[in-house]
């Protein structure tokens, strides 16, 4: 009899690589992500495609790079024509469950222009069925806590001020109103413990999503002083926010624009003004909030031990996108900084035991994720898939021709909560970056504006731009030649292999 084989992948929301205790914060406690790092592989070197969420999932679900999916950004609508993974477990018989979002914007060809998820930041990408919907603007949740006879105040997000009459929005080592019996991640947790109880023998696939350690920026009670603030790592920015902006016009949009508003429900003022303290204990919550997450994985790995399910199960932990935490004086994921695209990624491969514990150090990026799930249920990763499988990597093998860098890519046209394009003078198809990264250089080339050069070892973490260097004008051509040949290898191939003969259609092998 053949051996059952499910999938759990976990997506979490802005979870940011190196608040990951394997490593290099040790501070953290998350006793079940280091148990799957322990019996998986963790990756060193994993980005995002793209940011923020809805081009991010894009990537993800899709495998495909932001330069062929086109949702670049959220609202953005994602063509219908696309593969993506729920569309795929469906043509090998699993059913694509899905519990929380993937902030989608439907083809507007494959309905009509009144279509109610037009008016929403994102819904469901189709092709998946929810058992645990977080969409649209988290109804199933406020739902869920109504029917749990929890009172909503009229402003249903006020759960997430901080608790007190004397409180004052923003960074706060206070607990938030909703208690932790009652948050978003308990509703996620319910929701996958209900699900795959009622799966019983029939092999499964379950995306498993989470909303933190998303903002808002404040922990339920106890997770709320679980870290102190002077155990946070560094800071890593200039001395003065005008120093950060002066590096690139789009961080001089960012660095002017980002308000609290949106990390802290109800603050004001620039995220730039941040102090050290506030962003000290902002990482502290943060902190908080990736252990709620890991306790909440503690239930439904412990059901899938009772069960006897854990060793038939591939287990893939990953991130949407990042977060600065106040890195570069910026919050959220935005630009080209490496805290808004390098996530975690760690799998645990049941069928391949001789990996379990090891740290991968080769270059992987989301668009890896679906050919790999696909791969290892027997199916076949599309044509036109971007990323690699990563199950050779998972054995410890390196395939020949793996790739020596990374790509990512960023698109900063107008949407209705942000407006750069009148303030950088740009048309909106001209709003463009993309990266070319690897161990020693950084190359950041934009469709209109001045590129960016960093060296990685001597400047890790990117203060000094050296574009425009002409000591380095031969790096940058290096660089810029790689980012035009990377994009040429990858433009759209769904049918470049087929070509008509005298004899008829013929299908040329993969190169």
């Amino acid at each position: 009899m053949a051996r059952r084989k499910n999938v759990l992948l976990i997506v979490v929301d802005q979870w940011r690589a190196d608040f990951v205790p394997v490593l290099g914060a040790k501070f953290l406690r998350t006793p079940n992500l280091d148990r799957l790092c322990r019996e998986g592989v963790t990756f060193r070197n994993h980005v995002t495609n793209a940011v923020p969420c809805g081009p991010a999932r894009a990537s993800l679900l899709t495998g495909l790079y932001l330069m062929n999916h086109r949702a670049v950004q959220n609202t953005v609508p994602l063509d219908a024509r696309h593969m993506n993974l729920g569309k795929a477990l469906r043509g090998i018989g699993y059913d694509p469950a899905l519990i929380g979002y993937t902030t989608s914007t439907p083809d507007p060809r494959s309905t009509t222009s009144e279509d109610f998820r037009f008016t929403l930041l994102g819904d469901l990408m189709e092709g998946f069925r929810s058992v645990g919907a977080f969409e649209p603007s988290m109804d199933g949740y406020f739902g869920w806590l109504a029917q749990k006879g929890y009172p909503l105040p009229a402003n249903r997000e006020d759960i997430w001020l901080p608790e007190g009459e004397d409180a004052a929005p923003g960074a706060t080592d206070r607990p938030c109103r909703i208690p932790a019996a009652l948050s978003d991640t308990a509703y996620f947790t319910e929701r996958a413990l209900t699900y795959l109880k009622g799966k019983g023998d029939r092999p499964w696939f379950l995306h498993l999503g989470y909303w933190r350690p998303h903002p808002p920026f404040i922990a339920p009670a106890p997770y709320n002083r679980m870290y102190a603030p002077a155990e946070m790592p560094a800071i890593r920015r200039r001395s003065d926010w005008r120093e950060e902006a002066a590096q690139h016009p789009l961080l001089g949009f960012y660095l002017s624009g980002i308000g609290q508003g949106s990390f802290f429900q109800g603050a004001g003022g620039a995220a730039a003004e941040l102090s050290e303290a506030a962003i000290r204990q902002m990482r502290a919550t943060y902190a908080g909030l990736i252990t709620e997450v890991d306790d909440a994985l503690g239930a439904v790995f412990a059901h899938l031990d009772e069960t006897g399910q854990w060793d038939d199960t591939m287990i893939v932990f990953t991130s949407d996108h990042g977060e600065q935490l106040g890195d570069h004086f910026l919050l959220g994921k935005v630009g080209y900084h490496d805290e808004s695209f390098r996530v975690p990624l760690v799998v645990k491969d049941p069928l391949a035991p001789q990996g379990a514990g090891r740290i991968e150090d080769a270059f992987t990026e989301s668009v890896d994720v679906l050919p790999t799930i696909l791969e290892w249920l027997g199916g076949q990763p599309p044509r036109a898939c971007d990323g690699h499988s990563l199950l050779p990597l998972l054995r410890g093998e390196r395939p020949a021709g793996w790739r020596d860098h990374l790509f990512y890519e960023y698109d900063f046209r107008d949407v209705y909560y942000s407006r750069p394009e009148a303030a950088l003078g740009l048309p909106m198809d001209a709003c463009s970056l993309c990266v070319v990264q690897d161990a020693r250089w950084k190359y950041v080339h934009f469709t209109a504006l001045p590129p960016l050069l960093f060296d990685l070892e001597r400047d890790p973490h990117q203060m000094t731009d050296l574009a425009g260097n002409p000591g380095h004008c031969d790096v940058v051509a290096r660089y810029a030649r790689k980012a035009l040949s990377h994009r040429m290898l990858h433009a759209e191939r769904t049918l470049t292999h087929f070509r008509a003969m005298p004899g008829g259609l013929e299908r040329r092998g993969e190169v």
